[in-house]
């Protein structure tokens, strides 16, 4: 039997309150990955077949934070093609990251984008909801960086290095 990969996205969610950047982040819950309980993650989750990428990133950012996202880095520089009885959407994700071993063989795509609303204390896949500051963020990851979802590590140090080349 052939088994596939699972498309996913996630989301780095921005706020700047007072001049000072933060991101989301949150502990995973999940009941059929135990060992993963507990890891910091940014919100992400699986695409449903047919199921266009921001629609799903808009999805999953509110089933599990209860923000509702505002806007979606390169969205508007989507191509939508259609021929043939296909609909093709051509997008640029800000960074893609494959798990090639582990619990379960995912690919996820990571946009950056802003959200509001009001933070959920939990839900059934995460704790912990919270807006964590890119400093803090920046010494969490580099003093403990085995307390984050092993699928976001890299993203979130491509992320820092990228806003670090704006300040």
């Amino acid at each position: 039997m052939e088994f596939f990969s699972k498309p996913a996205v996630g989301g780095i969610i921005e706020k700047n309150i007072s001049g000072i950047d933060y991101i989301l982040i949150q502990d995973r819950y999940k009941d059929d990955a135990k060992i993963e309980s507990g890891l910091i993650e940014i919100p992400a989750g699986k695409i449903r077949e047919f199921e266009n990428i921001f629609d799903c990133l808009r999805r999953e950012v509110l089933e599990e934070t209860g923000l509702r996202v505002t806007y979606i880095e390169g969205e508007d520089e989507t191509i939508i093609f259609e021929e043939n009885g296909y609909k093709v959407l051509n997008y640029i994700p800000f960074s893609c990251s494959q798990n090639i071993q582990g619990t379960y063989p995912i690919m996820v795509q990571i946009f950056i984008c802003k959200a509001n609303g009001e933070l959920l204390k939990r839900t059934n896949e995460t704790n912990n909801i919270r807006w964590i500051s890119l400093n803090e963020l920046e010494e969490l990851l580099e003093n403990n960086y085995k307390a984050f979802y092993p699928m976001h590590v890299i993203t979130l140090k491509k992320y820092l290095r990228y806003k670090m080349k704006f300040k």
